[in-house]
Formats: structure tokens, C-alpha cells, sequence
């Protein structure tokens, strides 16, 4: 096996050269770098990772938790944070929280123990512990799709004695747009005429389900409809608890003409409880979604959705992390991605299949 003095010889310069390259610890001029990249090349010589931590206090490694990681939204999420990592020499450690506060901090803690640099996280709808022990400890964070109050809750942390004495330390957060888009799906099922549409919400305390409902709302408002709370039934972002909210909706005195499910695994319990019921889409109900996934142009009828950037999501997490590693002073940042309007054939127009 190869080793770095090894690399050095070939490429005529010394071992201090060749750590340089390797970590990025010292600037090295063009030519010497190219000659010790084709010498590792051509040696097949394997950095030791653990060695080369120790000189650069980094383990080039990021530590992902995310729930549902076999829900096709946060695997895309996860293919682009794998993509972002790779690219810039990151290897990835993943922990699955399952929406539980507790497993959260203990799977958070476990990475961290690990020495990851950084972490990308989807909190749960209850963060508490995870934001002080974050905060506590100060690690670079970064929150994807579920994004938390920010300042408030660090402060929070701070005062409950959990946090840093620096009262400045803050996370960097990137999602989709959701109010808006869901607005527009309101705002559409009303011009083809609904007056009462229902809304199929996500699981309570998330930042994705309450700014959905509040897209909900705001959209029925654009429309000159009312709001009824009756027709807003619990989904809790996923697929049984869909479709018995479904079932719910359907079974109202007066039900809805028009349906929006606030994900794709509520989409799919959605689909369940029509079936149940033998009802046609779009004849009988018209259908909207939140998340396109790869077969919702397959259904009969083809489901008219808002698609999320996710792998941009996930791409643009390992950027801040990024960033936040080698800048650590910066200001935090929330970045908030557009969707796009998938237009198919379940919200009842015929022959679409357009995005805008």
C-alpha cells in the first residue's frame, strides 16, 4: 500500500507538500498540486481519514437525520445532500428520528459523537430537545423542509440554561415555498367552480403543515370563500391517518366537491378511501396534491400536483453547511425554494399536462 513519502518521491516534493494538498492546510502553487494529484493517482495511494482529522480538526463527514427517509420527497432530499457531499470530498452518516423528540436527540447525539463536522436535520414537530442540544454544544446545522422558528427557540434554549453563552449561535434553514402554492391549488379548484374544498393536513407542529393550512386559507380568502374548519381534517403527513381523514371528509352532511391532500403519502391514503367508496376522480371529487413523485403521472386520472425542488433542497443544505464550516460568523440564512404546478388531469381539466 502506498504511503504518503511514497507520493512524495514521485512527485519531487516533500511529505509537508503532499499533507498540504491533501488537507487544504496552506496554499501550494498550481503545477505542484497537479504533480502530487497524478503521483496519488498514479500509486492508487488512499489517504488515511482518520489520520488527516487529526491535522484538520474535520472529518469531512456530515451527519443526516431525517424521518421517512422511505418517503420519495426525503429521499430525493437525501440524494441531493449525498450528491452535494460527494462533490465537495463529504462522506454522509444517516440516522432515521422517526418523528420522535426523544430518538431524535439520542440518534442527533450519536452522529455528533461521531465527529461529524455538520449536520442537516428535518426536526420533528416537537424540536425542543434537539435545538438544545444543538445549540448547547454549538454544532453547524443545518434544518431542510421543516424549518423551526429560528432566534426564538435558540433564545430559548439560552434561558432554560441549554444553550451556549454565545447568544448568537443560530442555524441555517432551507425549504419549499408552501403557502403560496397551495393558494394557487385553492385558487384553481375555485375557478372550475368548488365552493367547498377540503384539505387533507399534515402532522401537527410541523413549519410544512401550518403554513400549508395557512396557504389554505389565504387561497379560499383570494377566492371569496369561506373558511370552514370542518372540511381542514388531520392527516398526519402519512397514509392511514389520510385515509380515515378522507373517510371523514367524505362523510360530512355536506362533503367536499374538491380535495387537497398536503403530501404524497397522504395522496396515497386519499386514493384509498375514494376507492373504498367507489367514487371517480375527477368526476365525483377533484383531486389536488402537495409533492409530485415519479408514478403520479400514472394514475387514471393523472394527479395534478405542486412539485418541490427537493433534490435542489438537499443540494443547497450541504451549500450552507458549507459555507457555515468555513465561515462561522456569518449571519444565519433561510432559504426558501419555488415549487412548480404540475397540471394533469385529477383537479377535472381535461388533456393537461403542462408545469408552470
Amino acid at each position: 500500500m502506498a504511503t504518503m513519502a511514497d507520493v512524495a518521491r514521485r512527485a519531487g516534493v516533500s511529505v509537508a507538500t503532499v499533507s498540504h494538498v491533501l488537507n487544504d492546510t496552506r496554499r501550494v502553487r498550481p503545477d505542484t498540486r497537479k504533480a502530487v494529484l497524478e503521483a496519488i493517482d498514479e500509486l492508487g495511494y488512499t489517504p488515511n481519514t482518520l489520520a488527516r482529522s487529526l491535522v484538520t480538526s474535520r472529518t469531512r463527514s456530515i451527519g443526516l437525520a431525517v424521518s421517512a427517509i422511505s418517503n420519495p420527497y426525503f429521499t430525493e432530499i437525501l440524494q441531493g445532500v449525498e450528491a452535494g457531499a460527494l462533490r465537495h470530498g463529504y462522506s454522509l452518516l444517516i440516522a432515521d428520528p422517526h418523528d420522535d423528540p426523544v430518538h431524535e436527540r439520542t440518534v442527533v447525539q450519536l452522529l455528533h459523537e461521531r465527529r461529524v463536522d455538520g449536520m442537516i436535520v428535518a426536526p420533528s414537530p416537537d424540536p425542543d430537545q434537539l435545538l438544545g442540544y444543538l445549540t448547547r454544544h454549538a454544532v453547524p446545522t443545518v434544518f431542510v423542509d421543516r424549518l423551526v422558528g429560528g432566534a426564538s427557540e435558540a433564545d430559548a434554549a439560552v434561558r432554560n440554561g441549554e444553550g451556549p453563552q454565545d447568544e448568537g449561535f443560530r442555524f441555517d434553514q432551507v425549504g419549499a415555498e408552501n403557502s403560496g402554492p397551495v393558494a394557487g391549488l385553492v385558487r384553481h379548484l375555485a375557478e372550475l367552480g368548488h365552493r367547498r374544498i377540503g384539505l387533507v393536513a399534515g402532522m401537527p407542529g410541523l413549519s410544512t403543515t401550518a403554513e400549508r393550512i395557512a396557504g389554505y386559507r389565504n387561497g379560499l380568502s383570494e377566492a371569496g370563500l369561506p373558511y370552514d374548519e370542518a372540511l381542514v381534517a388531520p392527516g398526519n403527513s402519512e397514509a392511514a391517518a389520510a385515509e380515515h381523514a378522507t373517510d371523514a371528509l367524505l362523510s360530512l352532511s355536506a362533503p367536499p366537491t374538491a380535495l387537497i391532500t398536503a403530501n404524497n403519502a397522504m395522496t396515497i391514503g386519499a386514493l384509498r378511501a375514494l376507492r373504498e367508496r367507489n367514487l371517480s376522480v375527477p368526476d365525483e371529487l377533484a383531486l389536488c396534491c402537495f409533492d409530485d413523485f415519479a408514478w403520479a403521472d400514472l394514475f387514471a386520472p393523472r394527479l395534478t400536483a405542486i412539485s418541490q425542488p427537493s433534490r435542489e433542497i438537499g443540494a443547497e443544505a450541504v451549500r450552507l453547511l458549507l459555507d457555515r464550516l468555513d465561515s462561522p460568523g456569518l449571519p444565519p440564512r433561510t432559504l426558501r425554494l419555488p415549487c412548480t404546478f404540475v397540471h394533469r388531469t385529477s383537479c377535472g381539466c381535461p388533456g393537461k399536462g403542462t408545469r408552470s
